[in-house]
């Protein structure tokens, strides 16, 4: 060989040389060292506001995860995970070339990586750099485990690796799998609770505990046969433990109730918090999550899956029960979803904020007419907008508290129309929706009708601020602070206005023709309460106060699928009625203050003036002291102006064809509620309007009732359909039936004054 030739290939050994050791030394210039690897996840106790235990977070997410030092893990353990993942751990560097060689043959044949070959530093490096499974991936993982090994020990390295173990859904680290399976702490686990922990990294979610045991008992018979083999345990040791019946700890994972909340709660506490006191009433909340699952199944035939609640003191802003879903830990209705935070359409919930809007502004007035009649408005891409109610009819005249008690859609509108959008969303804002982040032009008229969307949380807190008067208080979900007290904001809007406001939506009277009398939204003592339902079903609402409580329930589906034709009356009411009568059930809660400043007069239904002989119904309502004036002087009904034009020919095209058949009572939706003395015994009314001398057949869920025109049939809770045919024709309507606490006790309201 010619020398030249020599110094070439002398010289290309030696650059290559030197690349090498410049490649190996170049980590020890960027080592990862154990502090860089800390992990801080200490876990947080929460009680209730009188101690009781709600459960242990071991981490401030919904990640469950603690760090511990290696002295406190169990020896077994360690040997466990060292047998099953890098049994020559102690042998080898961060990289086993050996190993990593018999990966890359195989892939080589098999066109996909087999086998990872990965050490215990490698896996530690895929898990802080997050590199995937590739050819690329390995790479990274390679020059991240060199840098591990060049600043941490082998030890640093192990404790860093097992606090980090991918243990099966949202449980990482040994000690935090220890707990959550077996209820221990990692120091304390035998040889079979290890062997168990130490198969699960091999395959995290096809080796779940709950969810996969037998897979998982053949991977810790493979563990234990490692451990054999490398003469850590006996083969007697080793047939002991595979037959040791292992008890895991129930699916609640150390819960005791309101995980949604401590999940939510734990997120936005401050660093170092070892042991909360919470607000919450562990008896309410109880009660609130068992019910919630009692409606809810009820509600399975209507495609109903989830729902959520929270309880307010109007006293304190303390939140007493916080349920986001009926079953956190079900993954098949997606049960770890937080309702409460959850964004949804509201609905007809924001109607009582606009009322009280234009009511401050004097854009109406509490005896202003409005008319619900059809409307139709220009909206951006030459389309038209045409509200309706969920009744699909139209009312024509109605007075303003009809128009809020009954929640009709057309009135709202017009409304807001002439309060404006912008003006109803800077109100919405101070109210704290923070969510409806659009401009007012986004929103449009519908804004009222539930266009934006809003949480549950937002929503509870604002009916919080109607009880208050429109005095805001910070809800309050833990007491950092023996002299912490509620946080008031300024005051919101007119106190009087708000006062008026929650009179109407408390009257049952006028809300009797939407809802019903005796429905689920009446209780035995003053509650205002509002209902709202999304557009395609897919959101029921109802949100109410009394002056102790607020309480709004939400439900629907996770997934976002509508509901077959389930309004907020039929879906949230049943929950909200059973948690009122609850909070209330040993003291009833003081009467609702009449509206500051208001005085109280006979109006007439029609004309909202003063009744004159020619009028046909009179009734009670509140008038601001300036109206008097005009009150006073006669006002005779006159000839409805022109926007009703269209609603009266709709009026006489119905009475030409009023001979038609159908269902008088119940009414689409309708919701009964029946105590469980009155179960078999209290008669509800069917009643149809048939034809002249035509037999009318009734069906009750497909079985044969009846024949007649009306009938009584004794309640029992449930949900029916209601079917009846008569000369060829046939019509049904749906409607449900609780179980509940019933005491009808007369309310000072504003029914029709005899004339």
């Amino acid at each position: 060989m010619k020398p030249p030739v020599r110094r070439w290939i002398f010289a290309a050994a030696l650059a290559l040389a030197a690349l090498v050791i410049a490649v190996r030394l170049l980590p020890y210039a960027a080592p990862i060292r154990a502090r860089d690897l800390v992990q801080d996840s200490q876990a947080v106790e929460f009680t209730d506001r009188n101690g009781l235990p709600l459960g242990t977070l071991l981490a401030r997410d919904q990640e469950r995860t603690a760090s511990v030092t290696l002295d406190r893990v169990s020896p077994l353990f360690m040997r466990a995970i060292v047998a099953a993942e890098d049994a020559r751990f102690y042998q080898h560097g961060p990289i086993e070339y050996r190993a990593l060689a018999r990966s890359a043959y195989e892939a080589l044949h098999a066109r996909h990586i087999v086998s990872g070959g990965s050490t215990i530093a490698m896996q530690l490096a895929r898990m802080i750099s997050g590199a995937p499974s590739t050819v690329p991936g390995k790479v990274e993982q390679i020059w991240t485990a060199w840098r591990i090994a060049a600043g941490m020990s082998r030890e640093q390295i192990l404790e860093a690796y097992v606090n980090r173990l991918p243990m099966g859904g949202n449980v990482y680290g040994v000690e935090a799998a220890a707990r959550t399976f077996f209820g221990v702490a990692a120091a304390d686990l035998d040889l079979a609770q290890a062997t168990a922990l130490a198969a699960i990294p091999n395959d995290p979610n096809g080796l779940d505990p709950y969810a996969h045991w037998h897979a998982l008992k053949i991977r810790q018979a493979y563990v234990l046969e490692r451990m054999v083999q490398t003469g850590t345990i006996s083969r007697t040791q080793a047939d002991r433990a595979l037959a040791e019946q292992l008890r895991l700890q129930p699916r609640n994972r150390g819960i005791v109730a309101a995980p949604h909340f401590l999940f939510w709660l734990g997120s936005r506490l401050p660093p170092h918090t070892a042991r909360v006191r919470t607000t919450i009433d562990r008896p309410l909340q109880q009660f609130v999550e068992t019910q919630m699952r009692d409606v809810i199944a009820a509600l399975r035939s209507r495609n109903v899956h989830a729902a959520a609640a929270v309880v307010i003191d109007n006293h304190t802003g303390e939140v007493l029960a916080y349920v986001g879903s009926p079953d956190y830990f079900s993954a098949v209705h997606q049960g770890s979803n937080d309702g409460v935070q959850a964004l949804r359409q509201p609905g007809s919930t924001l109607k009582p904020f606009l009322y009280e809007l234009a009511l401050e502004t004097r854009a109406i007035h509490p005896n202003t007419i409005l008319a619900d009649v059809p409307a139709r408005y220009a909206i951006p891409g030459a389309k038209l907008y045409s509200p309706i109610d969920y009744s699909q009819t139209f009312q024509g005249p109605v007075r303003a508290r009809i128009a809020l008690a009954d929640s009709l859609n057309v009135p709202a509108v017009r409304v807001l129309e002439r309060v404006g959008v912008p003006g109803f969303l800077d109100r919405l804002h101070q109210l704290g929706f923070t969510h409806l982040t659009k401009a007012a032009d986004f929103y449009g008229l519908g804004l009222t009708l539930g266009a934006g969307e809003v949480s549950l949380w937002e929503l509870t807190r604002a009916y919080s601020t109607i009880a208050r008067s429109g005095r805001p208080l910070e809800p309050v979900t833990w007491y950092s602070d023996p002299g912490d007290g509620p946080r008031a904001a300024e005051t919101v809007g007119a106190a009087s206005a708000w006062q008026l406001v929650t009179d109407m939506i408390g009257d049952e009277h006028a809300r009797a023709q939407a809802f019903g009398v005796s429905s689920a939204l009446d209780m035995p003592f003053d509650a205002a309460v509002k209902t709202g339902t999304s557009s395609d079903f897919r959101d029921t609402w109802t949100v109410g106060f009394t002056t102790d409580y607020t309480v709004g329930v939400w439900v629907g589906n996770f997934n976002g699928d509508p509901m077959r034709r389930l309004s907020g009356v039929a879906g949230a009411a049943p929950l909200w009625n059973r948690i009122m009568l609850h909070l209330h059930e040993r003291r009833e809660p003081a009467p609702f203050a009449p509206p500051a400043g208001m005085v109280l007069r006979h109006i007439c239904a029609q004309t909202g003036y003063k009744p004159t002989p020619d009028c046909d119904a009179a009734v009670n309502e509140y008038l601001w002291p300036e109206d008097l004036a005009t009150y006073e002087r006669p006002q005779r009904a006159a000839a409805l102006p022109r926007e009703y034009d269209e609603w009266l020919a709709l009026q006489h095209r119905n009475a030409s064809t009023s001979t038609g058949f159908r269902i008088v009572a119940p009414r689409e939706g309708d919701a009964y509620l029946v105590t469980p003395a009155e179960i078999g015994r209290q008669p509800l009314e069917f009643q149809a309007a048939a034809l002249p001398g035509r037999a009318v057949r009734w069906r009750l869920n497909g079985r044969v009732l009846a024949d007649g025109a009306s009938f009584f049939w004794p309640m029992r809770p449930g949900h029916y359909t209601i079917e009846a045919s008569s000369a060829g024709r046939t019509d049904r309507v749906s409607f449900d039936i609780s179980e509940g606490a019933i005491v009808r006790q007369p309310r000072q309201g504003f029914s029709i004054v005899a004339r």
